[in-house]
């Protein structure tokens, strides 16, 4: 059988069309970026979450040689940015600045425009531990002297506000419940209104991130009783963790990450993960976040997929346990 010219010349071309065609995908992660990324922010403006985004995309666009601006999306406890990144074109210019309630909010809501796996984990970028605190006035100091306490109240125990049904307080209160603790949840619309509500006397105790907490406690308004990482603060070392009490269980940071739409080339997500990591390692960065009582984190993108993973599980566990469910 005679074959022509024209279909040789096709197939002596065609194992190179093959393999410039998989090259391209390479060459445009290598390119990128080449406009202006977007990180969404899923709560309003000037929250310890919009803080962290900020920082991080001023030190990450430097690294990348191109603006990174923030757009808030609040609304729903974060579901409605995290609903609008899921399902933004997966090109590499739309990130998704989550917090816990991108883990949570699948737990303890019925309905959820959108898939946990519509989201891809590409790298954690701070930590706001939270911390357990009390008024100045309330007779305990510690962890253990707060579960006692709480036992002498009687069978309502102690009251332990939180910022609403599934906040990351609400996640605190019962895993100190677990621990032994007595506690009744006051529900407060936000941690603000939650620590107005201890530093009045209206409540003993709640749990809020470090960066909103600090300044009270400086001010000697709040007594702080435990810090939920597994380490000291940088800005505040005397305050023990609460694995150092022996609460190791006790345990949940306020965390930011980078998410992005599924579908997202991989190449571009490990080239956003190593830049990220390395930007939250500068002096600068650390110089702004640190004093706030926000660590500067990062890791490789396997490790913030097995985070997520590892939190998804604990939490849904105690979110179960507690018949959590959305306000």
């Amino acid at each position: 059988m005679r074959i022509s010219t024209a279909s040789r010349a096709l197939a002596l071309a065609a194992p190179a069309l093959f393999a410039t065609s998989l090259a391209a995908p390479a060459r445009a992660a290598d390119a990128w970026p080449t406009h202006v990324i977007k990180f969404v922010v899923p709560f309003t403006a000037g929250g310890a979450n919009d803080l962290v985004a900020r920082a991080a995309a001023d030190a990450v666009g430097k690294r990348l040689g191109q603006t990174v601006v923030i757009e808030n999306r609040p609304g729903a406890g974060g579901v409605v940015g995290a609903d609008y990144v899921a399902k933004a074109k997966p090109d590499g210019y739309t990130f998704l600045v989550g917090a816990v309630g991108t883990v949570t909010n699948s737990l303890i809501r019925t309905k959820m425009p959108y898939a946990p796996d519509d989201l891809i984990p590409v790298s954690l970028v701070a930590v706001s531990p939270s911390v357990i605190v009390a008024s100045p006035s309330l007779p305990v100091n510690n962890l253990k002297e707060l579960v006692e306490y709480s036992k002498k109240q009687g069978a309502a125990g102690a009251n332990f506000a939180t910022a609403g049904s599934g906040s990351t307080p609400h996640f605190v209160e019962e895993m100190l419940k677990e621990k032994g603790a007595v506690l009744t949840v006051v529900p407060y619309k936000s941690g603000s209104e939650s620590i107005t509500a201890v530093i009045g006397g209206q409540v003993a105790a709640t749990s809020e991130a470090s960066v909103v907490v600090l300044p009270n406690i400086k001010a000697g308004k709040l007594k702080a009783l435990g810090a939920t990482w597994d380490k000291r603060m940088s800005a505040a070392p005397n305050i023990p963790t609460t694995a150092e009490q022996g609460m190791p269980e006790v345990r949940i940071g306020h965390w930011a990450g980078i998410f992005a739409p599924k579908g997202t080339d991989p190449a571009i997500l490990k080239k956003m993960n190593a830049e990220m990591s390395a930007a939250m390692q500068t002096q600068e960065t650390r110089d702004r976040l640190i004093p706030n009582g926000i660590e500067p984190a990062g890791g490789s993108q396997e490790s913030f997929v097995a985070f997520i993973k590892s939190e998804r599980e604990r939490l849904g566990r105690i979110a179960k346990a507690a018949n959590m469910t959305a306000d």
